[in-house]
C-alpha cells in the first residue's frame, strides 16, 4: 500500500494482467508485459500465480497464455436478478430483427462506456459489436446519451478529466448534450470510428433513473443520418418499454 490508498500493488498488477484480455484471446508474455506496463519479470511471477489458482492457462506449444476456466466458475454464479443485459434481450433481438441493424447496451463505468450486451446484424457486411468493449464518454451516440442523462457531476467530472482530448470543443460537446435531452436520442456518424454510424436512446427504469443507453449501429452509408432520424422514435419507444421491465 501507498499514498495512504487502501490498495495491494501486487493485486491490482494480477488485476491489470486480467484487463489485458480484453479484445484478445491469447497474448504471449511480451505482449501482456507491454500492454500492463509491468516489467516482463513481474509479469512472468503473477502470471505463475494466476495460472496455479487457474485464471489464466498457458498453451505449452505456443507459449501464449489465455484466460482460465475458473473464469468461468466465477460467471456461473453472477446474479442475473436485475441484470438488464439478461433482461432486456428478447426487446434487443425484436428491435434487431425490426430494424436489422446491430443492437447494444451500454452501461457507465467511470469515464467509460461499456457494451455489456448486443445483438448482431443480419446483414453481410454489419457492424460487429463485441461485448464487454469499453469506450471513452466524449465522444459516440451512447456516449451522448449516458452524460446527458446522469447526474451534472458526471459531466462535471469528465469535463475535468485529464483523459479529455485536448482540441476537443468542449462548447461543442455541451450544445450536443443539451440537444440530446431536449430530443430524447442522440446519433453519431464517423464520430469515433471511420464508416460507422449509430443512434442511441436512454433506457431509464420505473424510477426514472437511468440504467444504459441503447443502441442501434451500422456502416454509414446504410444507416444515414436521415434514416436514423426516421427510426430514432421507433428507438426512443423500444428504450421506453424496456425501462419499464426494469425496478
Amino acid at each position: 500500500m501507498e499514498d495512504g490508498k487502501l490498495t495491494v500493488r501486487a493485486v491490482e498488477r494480477a488485476l491489470d494482467i486480467m484487463l489485458c484480455f480484453t479484445g484478445a484471446s491469447e497474448l504471449t508474455l511480451t505482449e501482456i508485459a507491454s500492454r500492463a506496463q509491468l516489467h516482463k519479470s513481474t509479469v512472468h511471477r503473477l502470471l505463475a500465480s494466476l495460472e496455479g489458482k487457474g485464471f489464466i492457462m498457458r498453451d505449452g506449444s505456443t507459449d501464449k497464455y489465455r484466460l482460465g476456466y475458473r473464469l468461468w466458475e466465477l460467471s456461473a454464479n453472477l446474479s442475473k436478478e436485475g441484470d438488464p443485459g439478461v433482461i432486456l434481450l428478447p426487446e434487443m433481438e425484436r428491435l434487431r430483427d425490426q430494424l436489422g441493424e446491430t443492437i447494444s447496451l451500454y452501461v457507465q463505468d467511470g469515464l467509460e462506456r461499456v457494451r455489456v450486451q448486443a445483438v448482431q446484424s443480419n446483414h453481410a457486411i454489419r457492424r460487429v459489436a463485441p461485448v464487454g468493449a469499453r469506450m471513452p464518454l466524449y465522444v459516440g451516440a451512447s456516449s451522448k446519451v449516458l452524460v446527458a442523462f446522469a447526474e451534472p457531476a458526471l459531466q462535471e467530472q469528465l469535463l475535468a478529466s485529464a483523459d479529455w482530448p485536448t482540441g476537443l470543443d468542449t462548447l461543442a460537446f455541451l450544445q450536443q448534450l443539451s440537444d440530446t435531452r431536449r430530443a430524447g436520442f442522440a446519433t453519431s456518424v464517423e464520430e469515433r470510428e471511420p464508416g460507422a454510424a449509430a443512434v442511441s436512446a436512454p433506457v431509464l427504469d420505473r424510477g426514472g433513473r437511468l440504467v444504459a443507453a441503447l443502441a442501434v449501429s451500422g456502416p454509414a452509408n446504410r444507416l444515414t443520418l436521415e434514416l436514423m432520424q426516421e427510426q430514432a422514435p421507433l428507438i426512443v419507444e423500444a428504450a421506453r418499454r424496456m425501462g419499464t421491465m426494469l425496478r
